[in-house]
């Protein structure tokens, strides 16, 4: 069997759990928030190592961001990837799913031929799941989503494990592909101390728009379809109460009251 080629696409996200909302901007506010690989791409690039360890070839991985993405793409290189490459540039700022998707694959276009083009199923920051498909449309390639096991690696198509909601179906995917796999695909790696020493000396390749011939119109706020017009915290309704009794026949009646009160019995 040849040596497989793969792209892991990734994105740096903010710490969902320190993100909070500007009340005046309806936006994000970063400043000052930790930065992390998207969790679900970490499983992506573990995919990718794991049959690049086994069939031998070459991981490429690959972000769209601000120059600090740059540690999202060394930490993948500690892991086990051996090439990394950030595109970057205004042009992106304000860029939708679509718009991103078409920018990196122009990117991919530019890589080369990749055999399969791993991501993972979503980014914890929105939560769309569309940008995975998105670039096996802009690429015109096969795809196939929540993939939660590799089973079988040809030359020329993958047999995998598509999970849904209560089962799994096994699907025979042609190659070259898209794949947007599940955490069920293997827990990531941590890297090593010698990994991450490799990973901080290694080059890291930094492409803007024209680099790889994505036209002005098609990216960033000019080729997106959709614009987010605010960002909010919904309101919490819920509200919790302790209810104590020093028996559990008392705290049964207690809450039967508090039920009945409600009128939910």
């Amino acid at each position: 069997m040849k040596k497989v080629e793969i792209v892991v696409c990734i994105k740096q996200v903010p710490d969902t759990t320190e993100v909070k909302i500007d009340p005046v901007k309806n936006t994000l506010i970063r400043d000052g928030v930790p930065s992390i690989v998207n969790p679900f791409d970490e499983y992506a690039a573990e995919a990718a190592i794991k049959i690049k360890e086994q069939y031998g070839g070459k991981v490429t991985v690959l972000t769209m961001g601000p120059p600090q993405a740059v540690s999202a793409l060394r930490k993948c290189l500690a892991m086990g990837a051996d090439e990394a490459i950030l595109i970057s540039d205004r042009a992106f700022a304000g860029a939708d799913t679509w718009a991103t998707s078409y920018s990196l694959a122009k990117a991919i276009e530019k890589i080369g031929k990749p055999d399969i083009i791993f991501c993972g199923k979503m980014a914890i920051d929105g939560d769309t799941a569309q940008v995975g498909p998105g670039i096996a449309e802009h690429l015109h390639l096969p795809q196939t989503t929540y993939v939660q096991k590799i089973r079988e690696v040809h030359e020329d198509h993958l047999v995998v494990e598509r999970a849904f909601e209560g089962g799994f179906e096994v699907i025979k995917v042609q190659l070259p592909a898209v794949i947007a796999v599940d955490k069920a695909i293997g827990e990531p790696r941590y890297p090593s101390v010698k990994g991450s020493i490799k990973a901080s000396r290694m080059p890291v390749s930094t492409w803007s728009a024209a680099d790889i011939e994505a036209p002005a119109e098609k990216t960033g706020l000019n080729g997106s379809c959709t614009q987010v017009m605010q960002i909010f915290t919904p309101e919490v309704k819920i509200q919790s109460e302790l209810l104590k009794g020093e028996t559990d026949e008392q705290l049964c009646n207690l809450l039967i009251k508090k039920l009945q009160a409600a009128e939910i019995v």
